[in-house]
């Protein structure tokens, strides 16, 4: 470059005494300052720890004593199945217990106590005193076979002054009666007969017509749930018709001559025990001749 730009060719280089000039000021500059010293990276992003202070040594102090208190309640409790020692984890039920208003005797304790109880009732055990499903829902399975046995048997004898008759319906109970409607029905439906409708209606009136008329006769009167568990009771010898009816058309001959038999089973077993239990012993007929009637329309429908 030099070369060309010699001054002596008429091609001189126009800025050679300022570029002189500045290389002269820089290598005067460059002698001047001071060598910089070799760079080394470095991994440390944060600095060391600063000196404690006093808030920090307090926060410190108090998280020592917790842990400490932790570790000595953790190895107090080692007869109860927790790990003992220095590694020793601590034991939460202390912890929750005192820290969370869980101590014997106080009110969140009771409350616990309580919904334990509640979950305890979904599940096999239940409670120390709880009677039995079948108690609670009134339904006693020993009475009701023992009445059914009573109503199914047609030369058993009534009297006021029989014990058993004259306290036979002090549990009326309204399981087994819902239990022959619901088996006379189905009877009736494997005959290709649905009759439920007419059977529980028959059963509501003439409910309460029994009802006002044995309370029009008798002194001391009758509540319309024992009338309704005797005429559920004695429709028992119904159920076996219904149940003839499936095999046997009873539209025939046969049915005319085996319904009336049937009809005055039930009367006679639910007249039985009215006069017994109302004391009623001269007036069985005139309480035998409505329950018939009654017993007369569940044997129509099985019938016809």
């Amino acid at each position: 470059m030099s070369a060309i730009f010699d001054s002596s060719t008429p091609y001189a280089n126009p800025y050679g005494q300022q570029a002189s000039a500045s290389s002269s000021s820089s290598s005067s500059s460059a002698q001047n300052q001071k060598p910089n010293p070799p760079y080394h990276p470095t991994l440390e992003f944060y600095s060391s720890n600063p000196p404690p202070s006093s808030s920090t040594s307090a926060s410190a102090n108090h998280l020592n004593s917790f842990y400490s208190s932790s570790t000595s309640s953790s190895t107090a409790h080692h007869d109860h199945g927790y790990a003992s020692g220095p590694n020793a984890r601590a034991s939460l039920e202390g912890n929750m217990s005192s820290s969370a208003g869980y101590a014997p005797g106080s009110a969140a304790h009771s409350m616990m106590n309580s919904q334990l109880g509640f979950w305890s009732a979904f599940g096999t055990g239940g409670f120390p005193d709880e009677p039995s499903l079948m108690e609670e829902l009134g339904i006693n399975l020993s009475h009701i076979l023992d009445k059914s046995l009573t109503v199914l048997n047609p030369i058993h004898s009534y009297s006021p002054a029989h014990h058993k008759d004259a306290h036979m319906m002090d549990d009326a109970d309204l399981a087994g009666p819902l239990l022959f409607c619901f088996a006379f029905g189905m009877m009736l439906l494997l005959a290709g007969k649905s009759q439920f409708g007419y059977i529980y209606g028959v059963a509501l009136l003439g409910d309460l017509s029994i009802y006002l008329l044995l309370n029009m006769m008798s002194e001391g009167g009758i509540d319309a749930y024992r009338v309704a568990s005797v005429l559920g009771y004695c429709l028992l010898p119904l159920c076996l018709l219904s149940a003839v009816s499936v095999f046997v058309t009873l539209n025939s001959f046969l049915g005319y001559i085996i319904s009336p038999v049937f009809i005055l089973w039930c009367a006679t077993s639910a007249s039985g025990i009215f006069v017994s239990i109302l004391r009623l012993s001269d007036q069985r007929l005139l309480v035998a001749y409505p329950v018939g009637l009654f017993y007369a329309c569940f044997a129509l429908l099985s019938v016809f």
